[in-house]
């Protein structure tokens, strides 16, 4: 059986509204991080005018793969290798990205990395849509996330939860606009930014 996140099975329902609405004219996502392809395999159930395009490392492609196997439907892609710190990545352009749960466990490089790699792949008018735990204005939203960020910081001292306000003036720095800011369960948000024509 491949691998299963209980996060992802609580948290994919909430996040399909959210992308029911923001994702609308969108015909191609890259999702970065896929983890075990529950999202994945979820969101391109429920949103079948979109192709969706699974990635994540090298160590997490075997699970990945068999997820897809067991539960893809015909509007996702093949997973790929993609590693944020390539340079190039492998798809050239993007409609929208989708990550979740994955900046909190990357180092600040490969935060800074996300975005620019994000700047570059995302088409003007595109979406770029981040789930996850985030800091404002220096404090956490809720002491369970103090704990969490202090467990982050304990078993990988170069990720922990990031600050919101440095992590907008990355996607600015790309050219993104923030959309809307959604408090969702567990203490997380969806962050959602759009791509400025320029």
């Amino acid at each position: 059986m491949p691998a299963f996140s209980e996060a992802c099975e609580r948290n994919k329902g909430p996040i399909l509204e959210i992308l029911r609405r923001t994702l609308v004219e969108t015909r191609l996502v890259l999702e970065i991080g896929s983890g075990t392809g529950q999202h994945a395999a979820y969101f391109a159930l429920h949103l079948p005018h979109i192709v969706w395009q699974p990635s994540d490392r090298a160590d997490y492609l075997s699970d990945l793969n068999a997820r897809l196997t067991l539960e893809g439907s015909l509007n996702i892609n093949p997973p790929l290798l993609l590693d944020v710190g390539a340079n190039p990545w492998p798809v050239e352009r993007a409609d929208a990205i989708f990550s979740a749960n994955t900046l909190h466990i990357m180092s600040w490089r490969e935060v800074e990395d996300f975005f620019h790699g994000a700047g570059i792949t995302v088409t003007g008018g595109g979406k770029l849509c981040i789930y996850g735990p985030f800091r404002y204005n220096g404090g956490y939203t809720s002491e369970s996330n103090a704990r969490f960020d202090q467990y982050l910081k304990q078993h990988n001292s170069l990720g922990g939860i990031r600050d919101f306000e440095a992590v907008n003036a990355l996607a600015e720095a790309q050219g993104f606009r923030l959309l809307q800011d959604h408090p969702m369960p567990a203490n997380n948000q969806l962050l959602v930014w759009e791509k400025q024509n320029f």
